[in-house]
């Protein structure tokens, strides 16, 4: 079946579901915006090995499965299974993805007219639609999201990177730094485009500031600190939780949110209460789960500065949310952070795992006075929407050029 316009299919194994509802919301963000103009459907695939019900006896968060199909907003989510043993075989996922996601995307291809595959994430994600695009004949585009620099230094997953961006029509990366990256990769540079993540403006603004912190149970004299984030090493909260008890000498009444929970890639909230206890600051520090995007600007309006002293970051959403509300930023120069904070008046960039820098920045944070008004114009700048007009317009361009290669060539327009 054959569309005068981009049909997608949005391919990535991190999507929302009933029993995952915080995954992959940035991706979720952005495609449904997408769908507002152009036809879309979802597939995302799930590791699946005989036995894996077992280890949920003794793990019950363990690979929560969904149900085989969902409708979102309108928009049908697809969860196929494919065979992924724990801690094994990772050079493999990629095969298996595909295979276990082809007979899903061979039935969309023929009932919904699907002629464009949209993949997020390089591996095994973006190598798992390069070889569907092979086998059903339909072009890719890969979005790159931060995980391809760890992959990108590990010698059995590079090859399968080269691969994955070799194979596709368009690489879109959130940053700078990944672009260069995908280019040093081999990913074609006429071919490649940054295409930042985005905020919602209407859902992130300030809420008032008292009721924020009364809801928290939090004075109106408190300094507040608030990191957001899956609870893994990645993220960084215990870097920051390692000098809250120096920056508690100089503000007595200083508190911290830490607002996240549990991810595919783990859950270390009992290592951080853990932490805050020896170091003597846990009833400063405020654990709050993880909360819907509808909730999340009360935390954040109520506190003074946004940090994360993450390791790596392809353009971490949640800082244009943070700036939505009014907060500086204060965070690491890794991936692309520095291109989200890349003015003066927008917060502090330091380098990783200088705990003594990040403490500086902190009290210097704490202590100035920001033009918060400046900081939540830059946030409403870079919406969805700008985001989204592109995207929209490359899908299209990449849908013109598959059926320009597909005309006869007696068939072709010629330029006048």
């Amino acid at each position: 079946m054959k569309a005068d316009s981009p049909r997608l299919l949005v391919y990535s194994s991190l999507f929302p579901s009933r029993v995952q509802p915080g995954a992959g919301l940035f991706i979720r963000e952005r495609l449904f915006r997408v769908g507002r103009h152009l036809p879309i459907v979802v597939v995302s695939p799930k590791p699946w090995f005989p036995g894996q019900s077992l280890i949920r006896r003794f793990r019950p968060g363990y690979r929560p499965m969904p149900a085989r199909r969902e409708t979102q907003e309108g928009v049908e989510v697809h969860y196929p299974r494919f065979f992924a043993p724990p801690g094994m075989l990772r050079q493999w996922d990629g095969f298996f993805m595909a295979l276990g996601s082809w007979r899903t995307v061979w039935r969309l291809k023929r009932e919904f007219g699907v002629n464009l595959i949209d993949a997020h994430f390089a591996y095994p994600d973006g190598y798992a639609a390069g070889l569907l695009g092979r086998w059903l004949d339909l072009p890719v585009t890969l979005t790159l999201r931060g995980t391809e620099l760890p992959h990108s230094r590990n010698p059995r997953l590079r090859p399968l990177l080269v691969r994955a961006l070799r194979g596709v029509r368009r690489v879109f990366a959130v940053s700078d730094s990944l672009r260069q990256l995908a280019l040093r990769l081999g990913a074609a540079p006429g071919d490649s485009r940054v295409v930042g993540n985005g905020v919602d403006a209407e859902k992130f603004q300030p809420r008032a500031r008292g009721e924020a912190r009364h809801r928290l149970g939090l004075s109106e004299h408190a300094q507040v600190l608030i990191s957001v984030g899956a609870l893994v090493e990645r993220k960084g909260f215990h870097r920051v939780l390692e000098i809250l008890p120096r920056l508690a000498q100089r503000h007595p009444d200083l508190h911290y949110l830490i607002v996240g929970g549990a991810s595919p890639e783990g859950d270390r909230e009992a290592e951080l209460r853990a932490q805050a206890a020896v170091l003597g600051v846990a009833e400063r520090v405020h654990f709050l789960g993880a909360l819907p995007p509808e909730e999340l600007a009360w935390p954040l309006s109520a506190a003074d500065v946004f940090v994360l002293a993450t390791g790596n970051e392809g353009w971490a959403n949640v800082f244009l949310e943070a700036m939505a509300c009014g907060l500086p930023v204060v965070t690491t120069d890794v991936g692309g952070n520095r291109e989200v904070v890349g003015r003066d008046e927008l917060g502090m960039v330091v380098p990783f795992g200088d705990a003594g820098t990040l403490a500086h920045a902190l009290e210097r944070a704490l202590a100035k006075t920001w033009d918060r008004g400046a900081i939540r114009a830059y946030a409403r700048a870079n919406s969805w929407d700008r985001r989204v007009d592109i995207l929209v317009s490359e899908f299209q361009a990449v849908h013109r050029e598959v059926q320009a290669a597909e005309m006869p060539t007696g068939r072709r327009r010629t330029a006048p």
